[in-house]
């Protein structure tokens, strides 16, 4: 996976004081160089943004938390072409039609498996379809 120069102190700026998230965070981004070795990170202001040709998934620190929410989790974001139905969506937004924004909570390790990594898949290739 491609990094820019400075993405290990720009990482460690944005996690700081937050050591959990930073190890959720470190996780996904190991499945993700896996999963995705062509792809590129940038770590911005309010989330780190995974690129093929276009945006496809992010990660970032959960600014609205609703009550029922872990104290320490991120949230991961992507987008697809239509609605997913399942009980790990946490949040999934319609801008645009056609254009579904799902985020799920990670709180733990575990839940960075297969079936994100799948829908991440997917949504890489919603992404790469993009004119």
């Amino acid at each position: 996976m491609r990094v820019l120069e400075h993405y290990q102190a720009d990482i460690l700026r944005f996690f700081d004081a937050k050591p959990a998230e930073l190890g959720l965070y470190e996780t996904l981004f190991a499945w993700m160089e896996r999963e995705f070795p062509d792809a590129s990170v940038k770590v911005q202001k309010t989330q780190v943004s995974f690129y093929g040709r276009h945006l496809f998934a992010a990660a970032s620190l959960p600014v609205r938390r609703k009550k029922d929410w872990p104290k320490q989790c991120i949230l991961v974001s992507f987008g697809l072409g239509t609605r997913l139905k399942s009980s790990r969506i946490a949040v999934a937004t319609e801008p645009y039609p056609g254009r579904w924004t799902h985020h799920v909570v990670v709180s733990d390790a575990e839940k960075i498996d297969g079936e994100l990594m799948e829908w991440l898949r997917r949504a890489w290739e919603f992404a790469e379809a993009k004119r």
